[in-house]
């Protein structure tokens, strides 16, 4: 290593570019008390990403999950979005979501996210969204008191009625996990990037949600995604089903806003 210059982002990790000796400058994560398997878990999804050939994402260099941990990844240059990177990106992450991933959840079992969400394995998605998602997160919520009782009973509910919501079924789709806007890496040329996945498989309505729910992506990007893999009736009717889980998560983190956002979430399926 020749030199190192903190980056900033996330709300986890410290991150790092790192200039080294052969001229090479990587980008660096550590963590000075990550869960067990934090960096092996993120490289294992990214590197699943890639294999679908489909959406761009860094080469992993290196990984380690013990004393230091650390997650050293290609460096990616950043440059500014063009006329047709919204269109590209709806169309790269079709592709990625059509490649399909082995089962809901995740074979390896392991759990993604800043509150370790479980990723059991399960046969469809209402059997994956209510035993990994909404039930953990009602229990999160309840543990730190931060829905009222009402919105927690609703929540429980609702985890029953998922067949009956979530509208046709279609097989597991190779997520993200974890879309919202500051995840996609404008690089040179326009080329967008895809950056700290809680990659798992699972209902594609889901990306797109997210995608909704904090912004950065064009009507481009989701009128092209559309035209390459069109999505099934009442796709965006079902945004705020989707919606809820990263709703609570939020609300657990951060508080704020972010609890009447969750409680009217969890409210339009009383």
């Amino acid at each position: 290593m020749v030199a190192s210059a903190r980056v900033h982002g996330g709300d986890v990790a410290i991150a790092f570019g790192v200039d080294l000796a052969d001229g090479r400058r990587v980008f660096v994560k550590t963590h000075r008390q990550p869960p067990p398997g934090f960096f092996t878990t993120e490289a294992t999804g990214l590197a699943g990403l890639g294999e679908a050939f489909a959406v761009d994402v860094p080469r992993v260099l290196a990984v380690a999950d013990g004393s230091p941990a650390f997650l050293a990844l290609e460096w990616i240059e950043r440059g500014e979005a063009n006329p047709s990177t919204e269109v590209d990106f709806g169309r790269r992450l079709a592709d990625l979501h059509r490649a399909g991933a082995p089962c809901f959840g995740r074979e390896d079992r392991r759990t993604t996210g800043s509150r370790a969400l479980p990723n059991e394995p399960a046969d469809t998605w209402a059997e994956f969204y209510a035993r990994n998602r909404l039930l953990p997160l009602a229990k999160l919520a309840s543990d730190t008191e931060t829905l009222p009782s009402p919105s927690l009973a609703q929540l429980e509910r609702l985890a029953d009625r998922l067949e009956e919501l979530g509208g046709t079924r279609e097989p597991p789709a190779r997520l993200h996990g974890d879309l919202w806007g500051g995840n996609r890496v404008v690089g040179l040329g326009g080329r967008s990037w895809l950056i700290d996945p809680a990659a798992h498989g699972g209902h594609r309505e889901f990306d797109l949600a997210m995608m909704d729910l904090f912004g950065g992506f064009g009507d481009d990007c989701f009128a092209a995604y559309n035209e390459e893999f069109p999505l099934t009736d009442g796709w965006y009717q079902r945004i705020s089903l989707h919606q809820i889980a990263p709703l609570v998560v939020h609300a657990v983190k951060f508080g704020g806003g972010y609890v009447p956002a969750a409680m009217a979430a969890i409210d339009q399926y009383g």
